[in-house]
């Protein structure tokens, strides 16, 4: 056979196995009062830049440790004298993911930690210590013209911050129960004396947070842009001091989340959760009935020096497909290279 008959015979296949360095991940708030997921579409949103995600998704930066289990049970209907399998269907859906976030940050942990996470406000050294924050310094109340990015907060008040600092930007807690937090749900708020009818309350669970990096004659200018937006009308800032997460409580994150394999040498594989909620650990050190809160875990750079990480666990809550009212949890996307074959 000629070299052209047998390349007729047995195409060359272009390449099809995906290579990549290691994980991003990428996370959007869900509307809690709705329980509506920010959505990822393959067809509009596939392509985009790697370090400038589409609105809503945030950059997490690189995960490690990814492992995801369908826990989805199959079972079967039994048909015939015989007993013998007639059909199968999906019982129980579930769906498990566990990674290790290499970076720390306010979204990180509070992810990881899975319950309420809470800014600790700056405070006098003459208020009585709390875990989670003493009684703050006042707040600075906004004045009109700030946006996510630039706080007016006046002339006047301009000395009682400097460049480097993190703050704290949201509403006064106003006696109102359900989910707080300006443009993303950050604690929710059974009876207004649970917080102690505190005016801080707020903003001591804000994910609108954000770090000084200039100063103009009347503002703070943030290195990024606040979390949730623009804040609201009647919002105020503090400083922060620390971030500080918890140990049991009963609010949950629920987050959709987006991990993307890059193409490095072949194709792009994303993997969209609609609807993520923290789960018991049954790894990295845990146990199934350790609760929500993960363990940090340890990367040798050279002995005695370690990178800490964080480890976090989820439960794929379901999501009803628009298209066929097929209700699923999970999306994997593979966006093929130019030269590869279909097949």
């Amino acid at each position: 056979m000629s070299t052209a008959s047998m390349a007729t015979a047995y195409p060359v296949r272009g390449a099809m196995v995906p290579v990549a360095r290691t994980l991003r991940a990428y996370f959007a708030p869900v509307a809690r009062t709705t329980e509506t997921p920010a959505i990822f579409d393959p067809a509009v949103h596939g392509a985009f830049a790697l370090e400038a995600p589409p609105a809503p998704w945030l950059s997490l930066g690189w995960v490690e440790g990814f492992s995801r289990a369908a826990a989805t049970k199959l079972q079967v209907v039994a048909a015939g004298s015989k007993g013998a399998p007639g059909s199968t269907f999906r019982d129980a859906l579930a769906s498990l993911v566990e990674f290790d976030f290499r970076e720390w940050g306010k979204l990180q942990m509070a992810l990881a930690g899975g319950s309420q996470h809470m800014n600790v406000l700056a405070a006098n050294t003459t208020s009585t210590p709390q875990p989670s924050g003493a009684t703050p310094i006042a707040a600075v109340a906004l004045l009109a013209g700030s946006t996510a990015s630039k706080l007016v907060v006046g002339a006047g008040a301009l000395g009682g911050f400097n460049v480097g600092d993190l703050l704290a930007v949201d509403a006064d807690y106003a006696q109102q129960t359900g989910y707080v937090g300006t443009g993303i749900a950050a604690a929710y708020v059974k009876q207004s004396s649970d917080v102690r009818n505190d005016a801080n309350y707020v903003r001591r669970v804000t994910f609108n947070v954000g770090r000084v990096v200039s100063k103009t004659v009347d503002s703070l200018v943030l290195g990024q842009p606040l979390l949730g937006g623009s804040p609201a009308a009647n919002a105020s800032v503090q400083k922060v001091a620390a971030f500080v997460d918890r140990e049991g409580g009963s609010f949950f994150q629920e987050w959709s989340a987006l991990f993307v394999w890059p193409e490095e040498a072949g194709g792009r594989i994303c993997l969209y959760y609609p609807r993520l909620t923290p789960r018991a650990l049954a790894g990295a050190g845990g146990n199934a009935g350790a609760g929500a809160n993960a363990p940090e875990v340890a990367t040798d750079v050279m002995p005695p020096l370690s990178a800490r990480g964080l480890h976090a666990s989820f439960l794929a809550l379901p999501y009803t497909d628009i298209n066929d009212n097929e209700t699923v949890v999970c999306y994997r996307s593979y966006f093929p290279s130019s030269s590869a074959s279909v097949y």
